[in-house]
């Protein structure tokens, strides 16, 4: 693999001074001698010539050392298809006329995976067909979730390159690598977990955002540091059942979680009967056979998981003889 290496080159200033005189000479000695062109001979006449062309030739070679690199930005220098250096700190500089200067970003950015242009095509008043790009539009990947259960998810990545060369040379198209790579590892990961569980012990990817986020994150890390880019951050910004499925998840998830609300009332009710009893028992001031119990715990469990309020019954007798 290729890696960065940091080069320095000379203030641009001076050679641009340079240059722009180089230019301005060639004409110059031009204006000035061609006045005697007429007695000179032709040699003389080629050499004056020449050394104009000389001049110009001279100052356009100068000034294509130039090179401007901004802030966060790097320029990835070739002498005849060999790597030679990285200049990465802002500056005017120059270098060798006849290096190849690529300009690489290295600021922040961000896209959504599934992302792409709507285009629309239209037909002018003598039938020619142009294609005119809009707005970008969210296409979310459909994949299926551990259960099995086709789901839409997308997610947004945020990078950024950190090492210049690498990004050029062992790489064919770094941004189209970022995407396809973020794709893959999204839809990696959507295989891998529930779209939603009532287990806290099995991590779900509407459950808990948070520790997919980081799951998702540590796997971009690691599928994109060997092209020279580094993800900052990774997160879903896109999860839900897939269209044709979403009316009969949709009443599969509220049956869960009344299953799931009721098994909690059943707990919490029991552990209020079985403290009620214990008391009971504990003061001794009620004496309860295991009939009498058994009704006691009935009514109470009535009571504590019924969906409406309880209708009081009067017992006139006693509970044998009702």
């Amino acid at each position: 693999m290729i890696q960065d290496r940091v080069t320095s080159g000379r203030s641009g200033y001076v050679p641009l001074l340079v240059g722009l005189i180089l230019l301005l000479a060639g004409p110059l000695s031009l204006t000035i001698t061609g006045p005697y062109f007429i007695n000179w001979p032709a040699l003389l006449i080629v050499a004056s010539l020449g050394l104009a062309l000389f001049l110009i030739f001279a100052g356009i070679l100068t000034l294509c050392g130039l090179a401007v690199v901004y802030p966060n930005q790097s320029r990835v220098l070739t002498l005849f298809g060999k790597y030679v250096g990285t200049l990465k700190e802002a500056g005017f500089y120059w270098v060798n006329p006849f290096y190849l200067k690529r300009l690489v970003s290295l600021r922040i950015r961000t896209f959504e995976t599934g992302s792409q242009a709507e285009s629309s095509t239209t037909k002018d008043a003598a039938g020619n067909v142009t294609t005119a790009s809009g707005p970008k539009r969210r296409h979310p990947a459909k994949v299926n979730d551990l259960d099995g259960n086709p789901i839409e998810i997308a997610a947004v990545v945020v990078w950024r390159v950190i090492d210049s060369a690498r990004v050029l040379f062992d790489v064919d198209n770094y941004e189209e690598y970022v995407h396809i790579q973020s794709e893959s590892a999204l839809r990696n990961l959507a295989s891998k977990h529930p779209y939603d569980s009532h287990d806290d012990a099995r991590i779900s990817l509407r459950g808990n955002p948070e520790k997919v986020g980081i799951e998702l994150q540590t796997e971009l890390r690691e599928r994109l540091v060997a092209a020279g880019v580094e993800v900052i951050e990774a997160r879903i910004s896109i999860l839900a059942y897939a269209s044709e499925i979403a009316a009969v998840m949709l009443r599969r998830q509220q049956a869960s979680a009344i299953l799931a609300a009721r098994r909690i009332i059943v707990d919490g009710a029991v552990s209020m009967v079985e403290l009620a009893l214990d008391r009971l028992d504990a003061e001794g001031k009620v004496k309860l056979d295991d009939e009498r119990r058994a009704a006691m715990v009935c009514n109470l469990l009535v009571v504590l998981c019924g969906d409406k309020d309880p209708q009081p019954v009067l017992n006139t007798g006693s509970l044998y003889t009702g």
